[in-house]
């Protein structure tokens, strides 16, 4: 029986990328050391990656939710709390665990993330909305916590083997930019940046950050914050094999090495254009395809778009995060 007096948590688990027995051991010894009730246990399935677990959670009146998967049941549940003020804690789990990374959470400690769930304080962050206009001209609205891509990422992914990246993690992705980058397709595209003019653009990749951190000590977006009420974007056009290895370098070694610590930060600045790659910021995007492209959000594919408005949403999400978290 439920003690309305006492705080209730909701946890949301893909069975998939859990081991049920530890969780449910860690968190109701968590619960019970914060004086919360037992919690309330919802599994995702293969056709609801969290939205609706959220849903009953929220009828349920419960006081934070714990999100137990990968970056698909991170952002499907981050979509159901949108807007909710119900807190969200994540347990990472899979192989990118995007959103974890770009809040400096701890990834492999499963006690002190549960631990931290019970007993953290609340951090607001920003969401990035996107409306996804399909071939058949119909529309379908989704949230993206990290970033949302077009062009070589979205193709990546889409050539990506799931049962290897289960078994290999993200060195599956290998195969699938070898395949991607062979690819000769770039997107042309009319684009509107806040109330700016409309412009015509031709790039191999855009990307929407809402954060900038990916795994394998690559930072795309170095300047990305996740509360700053806005995104970064970057167009990504190198010209030719060259161009790929200077945008490679950039990424790689000066954004991923150079610039996390103080002292590059201070000898690079901020992040600049150059040839091969183009960054801008702002609170919408808005932009139409000269054809069907496909598009990832968070790194799932969501199929193909012949155009997309996307805009951020300041502080629409409450994370978490240990007490003593910067």
């Amino acid at each position: 029986m439920v003690d309305t007096h006492l705080k209730t948590a909701a946890v949301i688990y893909n069975p998939i990328k859990v081991d049920l027995d530890v969780l449910r051991d860690e968190v109701q010894r968590a619960a019970a050391d914060a004086g919360w009730n037992e919690p309330v246990w919802l599994e995702t399935t293969a056709d609801d990656a969290g939205q609706g677990m959220v849903e009953e959670a929220r009828r349920a009146d419960v006081d934070l939710v714990i999100a137990a998967g990968g970056d698909g049941t991170v952002r499907a549940v981050a979509e159901g709390l949108r807007g909710s003020r119900i807190p969200l804690a994540l347990l990472p789990s899979g192989t990118g665990n995007l959103l974890a990374r770009n809040l400096k959470l701890t990834l492999n400690d499963m006690p002190g993330s549960v631990t931290s769930a019970f007993t953290g304080r609340d951090r607001p962050i920003d969401l990035g909305v996107i409306d996804i206009e399909r071939p058949d001209a119909t529309r379908d609205q989704h949230v993206f916590v990290v970033m949302a891509g077009m062009g070589i990422d979205a193709k990546m992914i889409e050539n990506t083997d799931d049962d290897l990246k289960a078994k290999a993690g993200w060195l599956a992705y290998l195969g699938a930019i070898v395949k991607s980058l062979r690819d000769p397709n770039e997107l042309h595209f009319r684009f509107r940046l806040d109330d700016g003019r409309t412009k015509r653009a031709v790039a191999h990749t855009v990307i929407i950050g809402n954060c900038g951190s990916l795994p394998a000590n690559i930072l795309l977006l170095p300047d990305a914050v996740v509360d700053d009420g806005q995104f970064d974007i970057l167009l990504i056009r190198p010209g030719g094999l060259l161009g790929w290895i200077r945008v490679w370098a950039k990424v790689a070694w000066v954004n991923g090495v150079i610039r996390r610590t103080r002292s590059g930060r201070a000898l690079t600045g901020k992040q600049k254009d150059d040839g091969d790659l183009s960054y801008r910021t702002g609170k919408r995007f808005v932009a139409r395809l000269s054809r069907p492209e496909e598009i990832e959000l968070d790194g799932d594919g969501f199929g193909k778009a012949t155009a997309f408005n996307a805009w951020i949403e300041p502080g629409a999400l409450q994370i978490r995060v240990p007490a003593d978290a910067q």
